[in-house]
This record gives structure tokens, C-alpha cells and sequence, in this order.
């Protein structure tokens, strides 16, 4: 809890306000609020993804920045929506669709080092995977036998020289 004068509240933001003074608000320093209800920010580290070990930058197994060092991700829960946020955050078009494999999941090698994220669960329109539910970054019940691939269905788009078949 703070102390102190409450300059801020009923804040109501929609999400594509450059800054938290962008959203409307009561007027500054007129409130209703007592300060267990204070709000608090988290900042962040840009957030990072990859898919590694496969035929291009839009197939492989996915693989995550935080706190400046690139780990796995455990594939318990994966759907189609967190694949779908995936392929979009990359730039690689859409979720591509995968016919029977091992375990039903396209496998590029297990990665190495730190498993960072666990229980993913996206409801398919985030804009960054780092939006979708999940466990504590680095708290999973996984091996690397379970880290998720990924692989992204590119749109083919028409060129100079005509449609690609």
C-alpha cells in the first residue's frame, strides 16, 4: 500500500494509448479510493521469440528470451490458438496444419538449457505470446523431451514473375 495524496482513478484504458495519461480517467487528484486498492506496474524486458532447428525461420522449436537468456517452452496444454499467436507474432502467416507425427507434434530436437514457460494458454487474438496465460516464468513439470515446435503456414503472395505453384 502507498501513502499519501491518490492523483489517479477510475482509469479505463483500451489499449492502444501511447502512455497510461492517454486514458480516460475522473479528473486528476478527484477520487473515491483508499490506497489498498493502489495499482502497481511490472515493466519489462522487450520480449523475444524463435523457432530453431528447422527448415526455416518459420518452422522449429520455439524458444524464448527472458531475462536476457533464450530457453524452451513445454508443450503441456499447447493448442492451436497459441500456435496461431506464434506464426502472427513472427511474421509467418498462419498456423500451418500438421498431419500425424510423433506425439502428434512436429519435433526439430530437444533445446538445451532453461524451460521457461509452461501451461501456455492463449485465446488466439493476443498480439504476443508473452500476453497468454502461463505458469511462473522458469516453474514447469517438463523435460526437453516436451519442448513445443511450431510450424507456420507462409502465405504464398504473387510476385513479378506470377503466383507461385
Amino acid at each position: 500500500e502507498g501513502t499519501g495524496p491518490i492523483w489517479l482513478d477510475d482509469v479505463r484504458c483500451q489499449g492502444n494509448e501511447s502512455s497510461l495519461l492517454g486514458c480516460p480517467a475522473s479528473p486528476w487528484g478527484v477520487t473515491n479510493c483508499q490506497h489498498r486498492e493502489d495499482a502497481a506496474v511490472v515493466c519489462a524486458e522487450p520480449f523475444q521469440l524463435r523457432l530453431v532447428g528447422g527448415p526455416g525461420r518459420c518452422a522449429g522449436r520455439l524458444e524464448v528470451n527472458h531475462a536476457g537468456q533464450w530457453g524452451t517452452v513445454c508443450d503441456d496444454g499447447w493448442s492451436g490458438n497459441n500456435t496461431a499467436v506464434v506464426c502472427r507474432e513472427l511474421g509467418c502467416g498462419e498456423a500451418g496444419t500438421v498431419r500425424d507425427l510423433p506425439q502428434g507434434r512436429p519435433r526439430f530436437g530437444p533445446g538445451a538449457g532453461r524451460i521457461w514457460l509452461d501451461d501456455v494458454r492463449c485465446r488466439g487474438q493476443e498480439r504476443t505470446l508473452r500476453n497468454c496465460a502461463h505458469r511462473v516464468w522458469g516453474r514447469h513439470d517438463c523435460t526437453h523431451q516436451e519442448d513445443i515446435a511450431v510450424v507456420c503456414q507462409v502465405r504464398d503472395t504473387p510476385s513479378r514473375c506470377g503466383t507461385p505453384r
